[in-house]
């Protein structure tokens, strides 16, 4: 069992959902993110419904690298280890290519890959140090395929994100080290509060099916596999212009 789980991004969204729901299965939790009064404000929530387990919050954004690498050392030190890293804090599209909208672009890229980066490396100092443990990269099932419109810089960084986990699956073959991509399709969250897609799926379902797939500690996996496991092929292959009309 992965005792101690470190989760980024954890003080809204689909990040305090699986803390919440790691919490119900009485693991302790190392929780960062930008929002510290959120975070504390889940913590008291965790701790009052589950006395049993720990829970300690830092304030981090994962685009101030040298930061990152400071608040998992220190996670990692209260704690005496850390069992399982979920790389989830991100940022939403950004626009359309050759738009303007580069700062949006570059911000997706930076959060999304770059920050995802930086916490892979600092996780890995410390499971390679320890000798085991399990790291989680929350990508996306748009990294399957290149994406038009505002969804073309974040599908690309999400690629690069799933990308990272195959290589550092191959690092980690025949070790007690795994690792974890997780492809979440629609599910609804802080990062898309208004959108209606058909495939929208409630948080707690989202949660629920992530949360599942991280506990298999499967190599990937598209979440929720309905209807996710049946699309995910035909959006590799649909034909250009189909796609740039679904998205």
């Amino acid at each position: 069992m992965r005792k101690v789980i470190l989760i980024s991004g954890a003080s809204s969204g689909l990040g305090a959902g699986m803390a919440r729901r790691f919490a119900a299965l009485g693991r302790d939790l190392a929780l960062c993110a930008r929002r510290v009064d959120r975070l504390e404000a889940l913590r008291a929530e965790l701790t009052a419904a589950h006395p049993g387990i720990r829970v300690s919050v830092r304030a981090l954004d994962v685009t101030d690298h040298d930061a990152v690498f400071a608040v998992f050392g220190a996670f990692a030190e209260e704690f005496g280890g850390l069992d399982r890293v979920v790389v989830n804090a991100g940022v939403g599209k950004g626009r359309p290519i050759g738009t303007g909208g580069f700062a949006a672009n570059r911000r997706a890229v930076e959060t999304n890959f770059v920050g995802a980066l930086a916490q892979a490396e600092a996780a890995m100092e410390v499971f390679y140090r320890q000798g085991h443990g399990h790291l989680v990269l929350i990508s996306s099932v748009s990294a399957v395929r290149g994406m038009p419109g505002s969804v073309a810089a974040y599908a690309a960084a999400k690629a690069a994100v799933s990308a990272l986990a195959e290589g550092l699956r191959a690092d980690t073959l025949r070790t007690p080290i795994a690792v974890s991509a997780i492809l979440p399709g629609y599910i609804h969250s802080e990062m898309n509060p208004e959108e209606r897609a058909p495939l929208l799926a409630s948080t707690e379902r989202g949660v629920r099916s992530m949360v599942r797939a991280i506990e298999r500690e499967v190599a990937s996996a598209c979440v929720p596999g309905w209807p996710w496991r049946l699309l995910v092929p035909v959006i590799r292959h649909v034909p250009l212009g189909v796609l740039k009309k679904a998205f």
